[in-house]
């Protein structure tokens, strides 16, 4: 769900597992996230592999060029796992990662590595901060603003390369 702020979902869980009057198992939790954030990639991945190839049949469409899709293969042979991991702290991005990598036909153990790892990063690090962050009194009581804090922190980057990309003078 390209439209759902995940950096502070997770966060959030962490912090309400933290919370001395909630009964949350904080392992539990991560470990159902965990299987949740691998299996969503995974599905994404195939969507792609299945899909993607019927986006770029239409050598007239302006959107889904076959170029893009070659240009698209090669960038992923030379950066596709650290893409994938990365791209798990990124809005929006994270979503169609996965979805590229299997229009790509990016080979499946590659991928399911870099899936994993992006996951546990992802996950535990969001989640367990949220967990030991959210036992302070001033967290609890700022909890939006630290939510407003991670949505901003983690869009940063795609603010960065949209801002570098306009003023750069190149238009690909």
């Amino acid at each position: 769900m390209a439209f759902l702020p995940g950096d502070a979902l997770l966060f959030i869980a962490g912090t309400l597992a933290g919370a001395t009057s909630n009964n949350i198992n904080i392992h539990i939790l991560v470990a159902v996230m965990l299987v949740a954030a691998i299996l969503g990639d995974s599905v994404n991945y195939f969507l792609g592999k299945k899909l993607g190839n019927k986006l770029f049949k239409n050598p007239n469409s302006r959107i889904f060029k076959q170029s893009y899709l070659e240009r698209t293969h090669r960038f992923y042979e030379k950066h596709g796992r650290k893409t994938l991991i990365l791209a798990r702290f990124l809005p929006i991005i994270r979503t169609f990662a996965p979805f590229v990598a299997g229009m790509v036909k990016m080979n499946y153990r590659y991928f399911l590595f870099a899936n994993v790892s992006g996951a546990f990063l992802w996950v535990i690090s969001l989640t367990y901060a949220g967990y030991f962050l959210g036992t302070m009194p001033f967290v609890q009581e700022n909890l939006q603003w630290m939510i407003i804090i991670i949505i901003v922190l983690a869009n940063i980057p795609a603010i960065y390369e949209i801002i570098k990309k306009k003023y750069s003078g190149k238009n690909e």
